[in-house]
């Protein structure tokens, strides 16, 4: 299996690529410069490894909710690559895959991103058998304080909101919170694992269905 993944939602470009089960990775937290950044780092993971694009099994991204136009980044790169090489593309949520990174300390992940406007991106995953975050219920945009916790889970808090909006978001969860970390994003080798699975279950779309998904109406920067 060879794929490749790139998670451009946020402040932090990555790219990182997965050839059977060995993942070499990217990233650098660089707001502003991710279309200056994300090619080179598909290049020089490709150059490591040997491979070209026409090599790869499909094509993987983050599809947001995060920043207008790091999302669309994402979107057209991996829409002119998989074109070019008639390859397939994989859809990953950017919030799972911050969630992914947390699999070996926790089960439960609220995810919180900042989406300005005093708003967060929420969502809470779960750990399945098969060691992938899973989603509950529905991503969202909403005011931190309109977030409805589960109460019979312990959580741990991921994502920029918690930075922004402590207090409110950890309000919510009363004694369930068990802690939370601000300073961390979603990054393409967490993207990787998620689309591995998704490729094994044949989950794959034609380049030209690479959809965004921004969760508002109105998006920002």
């Amino acid at each position: 299996m060879k794929l490749l993944a790139i998670e451009t939602a946020t402040e932090a470009c990555s790219a990182a690529l997965l050839i059977n089960d060995s993942i070499t990775a990217r990233a650098e937290i660089a707001p502003q410069q991710h279309t200056r950044l994300i090619l080179p780092m598909v290049d020089e993971l490709l150059t490591e490894a040997g491979i070209t694009i026409s090599n790869l099994d499909a094509i993987a991204f983050g599809q947001g909710p995060g920043a207008f136009t790091g999302v669309r980044i994402a979107i057209g790169v991996v829409q002119g690559l998989a074109f070019a090489h008639n390859l397939p593309v994989i859809p990953v949520s950017s919030m799972a895959a911050l969630a992914q990174q947390f699999t070996e300390e926790y089960s439960n992940i609220a995810v919180a991103i900042d989406a300005r406007m005093g708003e967060v991106y929420w969502g809470q995953y779960q750990l399945n058998d098969g060691g992938i975050m899973q989603l509950l219920a529905e991503e969202a945009v909403l005011s931190p304080n309109e977030v409805k916790a589960d109460s019979n889970q312990k959580w741990f808090g991921a994502g920029t909101g918690w930075g922004t909006y402590e207090k409110e978001l950890s309000q919510q969860f009363n004694d369930n919170l068990i802690g939370f970390s601000s300073e961390c994003f979603p990054l393409a080798k967490y993207t990787l694992q998620i689309a591995k699975t998704k490729l094994n279950r044949n989950e794959i779309y034609d380049a030209s269905n690479a959809e965004p998904v921004y969760l508002r109406n109105k998006v920002v920067g």
